[in-house]
């Protein structure tokens, strides 16, 4: 890895890891005016994402304001103690939040993780626009700073991504649902069908938008998931034990030719898909819920899952300081979900406004 430092300022960022996720967060901090300082252990990877567009020097700045990880989870939590002695803001974007987060254990360390990715490898496969329309989840805890957690909220926003903030530990049970085991479960399928082929040949050649569509994901690096797997097991392990109890229920039913009750699980499958949540609405149906900060620790982190528990997307957040001391959280919801977040964070004891986008 390089040890080039670089000269800092306010929107100077380093992005430690020249892969397929550097590059991306490199390529999209750029396209928001960041000057982008990229390192990794490989000086042609390094080299290739400056050339790319994903960095504008090899290197690291000491006085970054912020710095991405982006390496394999079994290393991420040693890169980024090592990042934090240069000050700024850290995170990563490990799929395995938990042990990181807890290894960690900074307040200006905020584990994150976004749900986008691509079958190609390496940083030639970067895009800027990766994460356009994604969920990517922040792990705040009770340790977290509150400038550094909206600091890292705007930023990723602004990449077009949708934050979700939840525990470390649940993060790490519900991605093993909608990320790890679909990824072993395509793999499962993929590696099926292969056999198959061997014995009929065109069998591949047969397969429709759908087969694709389930085994898209098996075309990723399977490295990666030899660190996910180890590090996040038990919760895999659970989550493949509920998808087999699914797919045997299922199985029953076909086996049965029990109409009504096949028809109402795919009913039901039907809808949840349907439902699933998309981008933010106009500018005119939003508003801001303002809260003021209280002096204890942790804070943050409860309103942010809050909101997440309650459904509830933060569009934007921003941390509002007084000369007088103390500050107020300002929040961009749906106008439509106001009275749901009200009604929580009134029952946990916080004083609240609500008022339409840029009138507060």
């Amino acid at each position: 890895m390089s040890q080039d430092v670089g000269v800092g300022g306010e929107r100077t960022a380093n992005v430690i890891g020249a892969g397929l996720m550097g590059g991306s967060v490199g390529m999209a901090l750029r396209a928001q005016g960041w000057t982008v300082y990229g390192s990794d252990r490989d000086e042609m990877a390094e080299q290739r994402g400056v050339e790319r567009g994903a960095f504008n020097a090899v290197g690291m700045c000491e006085t970054a304001t912020l710095t991405f990880v982006c390496t394999p989870v079994l290393v991420a939590a040693a890169v980024a103690l090592d990042a934090l002695r240069h000050g700024g803001v850290v995170t990563d974007i490990g799929s395995v939040k938990a042990p990181i987060v807890e290894a960690v254990g900074h307040p200006r360390f905020v584990g994150g993780h976004p749900m986008a990715g691509s079958e190609l490898d390496g940083i030639d496969g970067s895009d800027a626009d990766m994460f356009q329309g994604r969920t990517w989840v922040l792990t705040p805890t009770e340790r977290t700073d509150t400038d550094a957690y909206a600091l890292l909220h705007a930023v990723v926003t602004s990449f077009g991504a949708l934050v979700v903030s939840v525990p470390p530990q649940q993060h790490d049970r519900l991605v093993a649902t909608v990320s790890h085991v679909p990824h072993l479960a395509a793999a499962s399928l993929m590696s099926v069908a292969a056999d198959g082929a061997l014995e009929h040949s065109t069998l591949l050649r047969l397969a429709g938008g759908g087969f694709r569509d389930m085994t898209r994901i098996a075309a990723g690096h399977p490295t990666i998931w030899l660190d996910i797997c180890e590090t996040n097991r038990d919760a895999i392990v659970s989550g493949m034990d509920e998808l087999i109890n699914d797919l045997g229920r299922m199985r029953e039913v076909v086996a049965t030719g029990d109409r009504d009750r096949l028809r109402t699980l795919l009913q039901r499958a039907r809808e949840a898909r349907i439902n699933l949540p998309v981008g933010a609405p106009p500018a005119e149906e939003l508003v801001e819920v303002r809260v003021p900060i209280p002096d204890r620790p942790g804070f943050i982190a409860e309103v942010s899952t809050l909101a997440s528990q309650l459904g509830v997307n933060i569009y934007d957040v921003e941390i509002s300081h007084s000369s007088e001391g103390g500050g107020v959280l300002v929040a961009v919801i749906a106008q439509t979900a106001s009275d749901l977040l009200r009604g929580g964070l009134i029952a946990r004891g916080f004083k609240m406004s609500v008022a339409p986008l840029g009138l507060a």
